[in-house]
């Protein structure tokens, strides 16, 4: 899927992340796995369990995609992290799609499931080298304190979820919640990573110092900042106040 306007865009190879959900001691967990440093994508990286389609998950959902997608994310959580969310019980929370440019390109589905609080997290060692259940408060403190190092979608999604005080309230508000369609755009300049959301004054033009509107998020340090000011209504913010 290529951003609405832009044509001779490579094509994303579906992918799907599930967000392990669990409530403990009053709070909203959930798991980050940290990927093996020597990965060329997101190597390092703290993320949710997930991964590209298989031609069999097309094949048990019957050709369906948004179904593929969940079925993936299911056998991504069992493959790197030992555990088994119900594909029927996940809810979509957003769709992203990797920006223009990127040597690899991903349209991944982001759902959210509940997780048993006994379900037993055994990481494979290969491409997951660590695993972490955290309130999802104290991932994004963690994240902001330069400790846990994510892409956007990671922070933005914890930043969206940490509205919710239970499972139930999250899976239950997310189900009645329009998912948004995410199309970022990335600029590097000077060693700065920000990348640009719809909305943006500097989207349509790649432009970092663009008269108005902005939202985007940009890397400082080894932090995210999202930034929206001055937007217009059609473009929402992706983390709802």
């Amino acid at each position: 899927m290529a951003p609405p306007g832009m044509t001779d865009v490579p094509e994303a190879r579906p992918a799907s992340t599930v967000v392990l959900l669990r409530d403990s001691a009053g709070e909203l967990e959930t798991l980050l796995l940290k990927r093996n440093k020597a990965l060329v994508f997101a190597g390092g990286m703290w993320v949710f369990p997930g991964g590209s389609l298989d031609q069999a998950d097309f094949d048990a959902a019957g050709g369906d995609v948004e179904r593929a997608a969940r079925i993936a994310a299911a056998r991504e959580a069992r493959e790197e992290a030992g555990v088994a969310p119900a594909p029927r019980d996940m809810v979509q929370l957003s769709h992203w799609t990797t920006p223009v440019g990127e040597p690899r390109r991903f349209s991944t589905w982001i759902f959210a499931a509940p997780l048993h609080s006994d379900d037993h997290v055994v990481i494979d060692g290969g491409e997951i080298h660590d695993s972490r259940w955290l309130s999802v408060r104290e991932a994004i403190a963690r994240h902001e304190a330069g400790e846990l190092a994510m892409l956007p979608p990671t922070y933005i999604t914890l930043r969206n979820l940490s509205r919710y005080a239970s499972v139930d309230e999250a899976v239950n508000s997310e189900r009645e919640t329009p998912v948004p369609e995410v199309f970022p755009v990335m600029i590097v300049e000077e060693d700065c990573m920000t990348v640009l959301f719809r909305g943006d004054a500097g989207y349509d033009d790649k432009s970092l110092s663009a008269t108005g509107a902005r939202h985007r998020a940009e890397l400082r340090g080894a932090t995210w900042d999202y930034v929206r000011e001055d937007v217009p209504p059609a473009y929402p913010s992706l983390i709802p106040e």
